[in-house]
């Protein structure tokens, strides 16, 4: 359930399905079908991608941010060849900044056509890889960002969201960390589910790992 654009979203009917992800908070990826060939390619073609922090949250330590940040790329580059390096100025391919429902189109960055929309509901959005906005994750500065399991847990936010600055997709899997609907979690036991691994697996290929 990893690959497709739609999966894991619920549309017509209101079913419990759909109020779920109405009342809960829940990633802010359009509910749009073909929104995969947004970015005009279908993964990255490198190995070495480059990150950007543009800002930070108020909620946390500017130091809790980098390590939330970092935590959660190290979550895909430990199950594929992929290596994330930070950069502190300049551009780079995946640009990561937090913006408010109130600001429009701020100086954070945030100025896409997905608005965010105050407390609860869409907490975060990415794009899937290619240039400009490409890549490029979004988070909701009006949610309250912790590193434990109270507010709404940076590192596991942003995990989600680099899945698809990955291009990965929803997964119908509710115990699959790309299920669209944020739930509380054991911070200090985080495992991929066999369903990410098989989806980040497929688009770059397991992580090579030499054993001595």
């Amino acid at each position: 359930g990893t690959k497709k654009s739609n999966e894991g979203m619920v549309t017509g009917k209101p079913d419990s399905g759909t109020l779920d992800l109405v009342q809960k908070r829940r990633c802010g990826f359009p509910d749009v079908a073909g929104f995969s060939t947004f970015s005009g390619e279908p993964k990255w073609a490198k190995q070495v991608l480059t990150y950007r922090l543009l800002n930070s949250t108020p909620d946390l330590h500017s130091a809790d941010v980098n390590a939330a940040v970092k935590k959660a790329f190290s979550v895909w580059s430990s199950v594929t060849p992929l290596k994330f390096i930070m950069k502190d100025r300049g551009g780079a391919d995946i640009m990561i900044s937090f913006a408010s429902s109130l600001c429009g189109i701020c100086s954070s960055g945030h100025n896409d056509l997905l608005p965010f929309d105050g407390p609860g509901g869409s907490v975060a959005h990415a794009y899937a890889p290619g240039k400009d906005l490409g890549g490029d994750a979004h988070f909701d500065e009006d949610e309250t960002w912790t590193k434990s399991t109270e507010g709404t847990n940076l590192f596991y936010v942003a995990a989600h969201e680099f899945g698809h600055s990955l291009e990965l997709f929803h997964s119908k899997d509710p115990n699959a960390l790309m299920y669209p609907v944020y739930r509380k979690f054991d911070p200090s036991v985080f495992p991929l589910h066999q369903d990410d691994i098989k989806g980040i697996q497929y688009l770059y290929g397991n992580s090579q790992l030499l054993i001595l």
